[in-house]
């Protein structure tokens, strides 16, 4: 699906841990945030990091396994440690109802995954990253480039290079919030001085450094609202692309939600009618083609995507989009898709963020017995939507 090529900029919901933390957690603190795989196995209770690592709540003074069946806690509130020792050294005690320090023997690869992850905050912590490639960190690790590779991946969700890209923006990030100028942060992070490189981190942030710096209150959003089949469609972008569409009944709901989803944005609304096919901005140009897509004229959508979203989000988002009109997946299906087949909650908790219904198919998910699940957007819509979609779908192939 087209639309999903372009840009999506990482949220800054899910928080980063900060520098102010105890010794002893693996430094993932600068990856994008929510990008972090442990965090995503945390949300998903993902047995398979059981023995890999340890999470510990700020709030209670305890610590867990990934798998732990106990309440999630929010982002900020997450701190992780390599081994339960760590976590007690640094004065967390082990959770009762998992009982961490029973986990058995950590995964096999873990060792060679902490130890490349040291080796690689270590050499971007001396300036030395320029020669930071996978055959420079095989050989320090002492693995084969495909074993690394592949090993790494298979326990982080990401690839070396993916993490050395995260903990560059992490550090740009930082120092940005700092308040440091545009060009001193980009050199401290390591982007070095050309366009390129430049370029390249505005595409990450979603929006310039300089932008980034004054916390995006420069960005514009231009909004309408207009009728569908489905009752008011709010359709949101900036000048990149299609920010955020949701669906409601009435104008309100809907524009508070926009405004609390972008507080720090310059909101405009702009008057469209989804049957002026005069107006020629980018915006009406969304709205008509979401409307054909709604009254069945328009099966395939291909508008570009200007939406904040974490590496985990981005994946399944981009999973949702290949689903075919007119066909459903389940949860598990999408979660064996992206290669995390017992990420099943984190999936169903991408679909339910997704901030631009329709154009991300996420209403085509349902759960394994065939049931409906959850639609941010009223169950209701969700049935009419894939009512349609299964009736044009049938006909396409009659013909």
């Amino acid at each position: 699906m087209g639309a999903l090529k372009a840009m999506m900029r990482p949220t800054e919901r899910e928080d980063t841990e900060r520098t102010s933390q105890p010794a002893g957690p693996l430094q993932l603190a600068g990856c994008v945030p929510g990008s972090d795989p442990r965090w995503q196995a945390v949300l998903a209770r993902d047995g398979r990091f059981d023995g890999v690592f340890v999470y510990a709540v700020r709030s209670t003074g305890i610590y867990c396994r990934p798998s732990c069946p106990s309440r999630r806690p929010r982002r900020e509130q997450a701190i992780f440690f390599p081994a339960p020792d760590a976590a007690e050294q640094a004065g967390f005690r082990p959770c009762r109802r998992c009982q961490p320090r029973e986990t058995g023997l950590r995964h096999p690869h873990a060792e060679l995954v902490d130890r490349v992850c040291r080796a690689i905050d270590a050499r971007m912590k001396a300036g030395s990253e320029e020669r930071l490639n996978l055959e420079a960190l095989s050989a320090e690790v002492g693995a084969s480039s495909y074993h690394l590779q592949r090993t790494f991946k298979r326990i982080m969700g990401i690839t070396p290079r993916e993490y050395v890209d995260a903990r560059r923006l992490g550090q740009l990030k930082a120092r940005l919030k700092e308040g440091k100028d545009v060009t001193t942060a980009l050199y401290d992070a390591g982007y070095g001085s050309s366009s390129r490189l430049y370029e390249r981190a505005s595409a990450q942030l979603g929006m310039t450094p300089g932008t980034y710096r004054g916390g995006g209150r420069d960005v514009r959003i231009r909004y309408t609202i207009a009728d569908c089949p489905l009752g008011r469609l709010l359709v949101g972008a900036t000048e990149r692309g299609v920010s955020a569409v949701s669906l409601g009944d009435s104008d309100a709901p809907l524009e508070a939600a926009l405004r609390e989803e972008y507080p720090h944005a310059q909101i405009e609304r702009e008057s469209i009618r989804s049957n002026d096919r005069k107006a020629a901005s980018g915006l009406a140009r969304a709205v008509r083609a979401i409307v054909a897509h709604l009254e069945g004229s328009r099966p395939r959508l291909n508008l570009p995507l200007d939406l904040e979203a974490t590496a985990f989000q981005r994946r399944v988002w981009q999973q949702l989009g290949a689903i075919p009109y007119g066909s459903t997946r389940s949860y598990s299906d999408v979660a064996r898709a992206i290669g995390r087949p017992k990420a099943v909650r984190a999936v169903a908790r991408a679909c339910a963020t997704n901030p631009a219904c329709i154009v991300i198919p996420c209403h085509r998910v349902v759960r394994t017995d065939g049931g409906l699940g959850g639609y941010r957007w009223g169950i209701g819509r969700k049935r009419k939507l894939l009512e349609k979609e299964s009736r044009k779908g049938s006909r396409r192939v009659e013909r």
